[in-house]
């Protein structure tokens, strides 16, 4: 068939669709015959239903029934300014409650505000913290000491960097539907994925990293409370491991960058910190742009894992070395 004659107009396609229900044929039957005549043309699979269940049903004629409703001549600048004003009094009210007051249709006042009055209704978005006004004048006050530090050497202040963070571990963390996703052919059966939960049994890692990589992972055992105490412990720790594996880089001066955790922000840790000769980055509260571990070093951790059922500790701690032992100097 031409491409021409092929060019149906809708009265004609639902002429079709109702003969063919006549023969007594299903609604796939007909898109399919249709689709083999009419090809491109041809109306989707959804119409060819809507129609077939209605001519199923009694339905004699193939025009569209009469429209009833409000005509477009309500869309006025009247209305316009009257609806104006009843969003601006409540900005929480409903779609559909503005019809009641103003007795037009709820698809011409969605009209006029989102053509005519350029609005829409958008939550606010979630953050962790309300800061104050001090709370705001210290993250700017950082943030402009941080680039008078940086100056023209930002390479040379971020290989001078370290910064420390936790996170756990689970022996078995579900994939998300999105990680979860398969290429699949045209017809082939959907795959199913069933909830599950997180498995109770996590260790705590705690990671001290620098621009070349790794330079200490402690875990947490089981039973053992992390405090100020434990936490000193470790700087000492991360102290010798910059002696060994960085040689220079104390000498050259270490930045210290980590958030306010309790464990970090305490007497002993702060002492601690002091002994060691680190220089620390002042970290705002709830100041998450500073985080490097978090939107970076162990969302990418976590993704690997996800999926993957662990026996025991050991092997997560094998899973999660060898994540880190793979990587290039230039990941970090």
């Amino acid at each position: 068939m031409s491409a021409e004659s092929s060019n149906l107009s809708n009265i004609e396609h639902r002429a079709v669709i109702k003969y063919f229900v006549k023969k007594g044929k299903t609604p796939k039957e007909i898109f399919e015959d249709m689709v083999s005549v009419f090809q491109e043309s041809v109306p989707s699979y959804t119409m060819v239903k809507k129609w077939a269940r209605l001519f199923q049903q009694g339905r004699e004629s193939c025009e569209d029934d009469p429209r009833t409703g409000c005509p477009v001549t309500v869309v006025t600048e009247e209305n316009v300014r009257k609806i104006e004003k009843l969003v601006l009094v409540d900005r929480r009210i409903k779609l559909w409650q503005i019809p009641k007051e103003m007795h037009i249709s709820k698809e011409r006042v969605g009209e006029i505000i989102h053509e005519h009055m350029n609005m829409r209704k958008i939550s606010a978005r979630r953050v962790p913290k309300m800061l104050t006004p001090f709370d705001k004048q210290r993250r700017l006050q950082t943030s402009k000491d941080f680039l008078e530090l940086v100056g023209d050497n930002i390479d040379e202040i971020c290989d001078r960097i370290v910064t420390v963070d936790e996170t756990w571990v689970r022996q078995y963390d579900p994939e998300s539907k999105q990680e979860s996703m398969q290429w699949m052919k045209k017809g082939e059966r959907s795959l199913k994925k069933f909830k599950v939960q997180k498995s109770a049994s996590k260790l705590m890692a705690t990671i001290f990293w620098d621009s070349e990589g790794v330079l200490l992972i402690d875990y947490l055992s089981k039973g053992t409370t992390m405090n100020g105490k434990y936490y000193a412990n470790l700087l000492a720790q991360a102290r010798e491991a910059v002696v060994q594996k960085r040689r220079g880089k104390l000498s050259c001066g270490v930045l210290f960058l980590q958030d306010n955790a309790s464990v970090h922000t305490a007497r002993v840790s702060r002492q601690a910190l002091k002994d060691t000769g680190f220089s620390e980055i002042d970290h705002p509260p709830y100041n998450p742009d500073l985080a490097p571990s978090d939107y970076f070093l162990f969302s990418n951790l976590k993704k690997e894992l996800r999926g993957r059922r662990f026996v025991d500790d050991n092997q997560m701690k094998m899973a999660v070395e060898s994540h880190f032992d793979c990587k290039e100097k230039e990941y970090f």
